[in-house]
């Protein structure tokens, strides 16, 4: 392993131990299971909070199958297939989880809700090193991810502090926009993932807006189930994007591409254009059949 890579975990191990050591623990609320809507239909207890998560099951479905058929989705990395399988996988978990969460809220079913969410945010992070930074280092990351996923979800119910759990839920978000922004891309179609990024920060509003919105809405719809639909946007517009991208011959950074489209904009006549030629010499490419 390099001596950067060392340098870099040992800076967030210990960016992570001084959280921990100048921050008090984040307890569990109970008043989290208090959700505005709580109707019942059919036999149903809190019906639109579980029906709601149908969603991410038919995309978590349909996602799972399409990484094995290559004529949908591109994926020439072997670490890239198991990222986005174990990523679907986690999504359509969702479905279960919070579905059988939301049929009798309590500290002990929200672990199954959590569970699934937190394999999609590691995966997903796991994913985005593979594209952006090193196909290796990577694939390797996959597991301590996911192990440092389901370790904060045991460490929040042993010791009802939400501390790792709200890192491993946060980071990716605030990470894998600037990534996304920042790092020129392997593929095409970089900007879902700025579009799933921002169903996911308005998914966010409206689950802390649930009691105001299902007012608003004259008691129809309350935030938590807008809250299931538009974060199920987020697998829905990366599934479209893997479905569309194809390689990237010039390897430009959204912000790069920004860049010259304001330059054009302001009505330059020669623009210079910045690109980055990134080889994968030690990656063994899959031809498709």
């Amino acid at each position: 392993m390099k001596k950067q890579t060392l340098l870099a975990w040992g800076v967030a191990i210990l960016c992570f131990v001084v959280l921990m050591i100048v921050t008090p623990a984040i307890p569990q609320s109970e008043a989290y299971h208090d959700f505005a809507d709580q109707r019942e239909f059919f036999g149903i207890p809190n019906t639109l909070n579980v029906v709601s998560n149908f969603p991410f099951l038919v995309i978590g479905l349909l996602g799972l199958i399409l990484c094995f058929h290559r004529n949908y989705f591109w994926l020439r990395l072997q670490g890239e297939v198991w990222g986005w399988s174990i990523f679907f996988i986690g999504v359509a978990a969702v479905a279960i989880g919070s579905s059988y969460y939301h049929l009798k809220p309590n500290d002990a079913r929200l672990v199954w809700d959590r569970l699934p969410m937190t394999i999609a945010f590691t995966s997903i992070m796991a994913i985005f090193i593979i594209e952006r930074i090193n196909e290796q280092k990577g694939t390797v990351s996959i597991i301590p991810l996911l192990l440092a996923g389901v370790i904060s979800i045991l460490y929040w119910r042993f010791f009802d502090d939400l501390r790792p759990y709200a890192l491993i839920q946060f980071v990716p978000c605030i990470a894998i926009p600037l990534m996304a922004i920042l790092l020129p891309p392997m593929y095409t179609h970089s900007a879902y993932w700025l579009w799933a990024a921002g169903f996911y920060l308005l998914a966010k509003v409206e689950e802390a807006a649930d009691k105001p919105i299902y007012k608003w809405t004259h008691h129809i719809v309350s935030g938590h189930t807008l809250k299931h639909l538009c974060a199920a946007m987020v697998p829905v517009l990366l599934a479209l994007m893997l479905a569309k991208r194809s390689n990237e011959a010039e390897r430009q950074s959204l912000l790069e591409t920004w860049k010259v489209s304001w330059t054009r904009f302001k009505g330059k006549d020669e623009v210079k254009v910045e690109s980055h030629t990134c080889t994968y010499s030690d990656v063994p490419v899959e031809e498709s059949p």
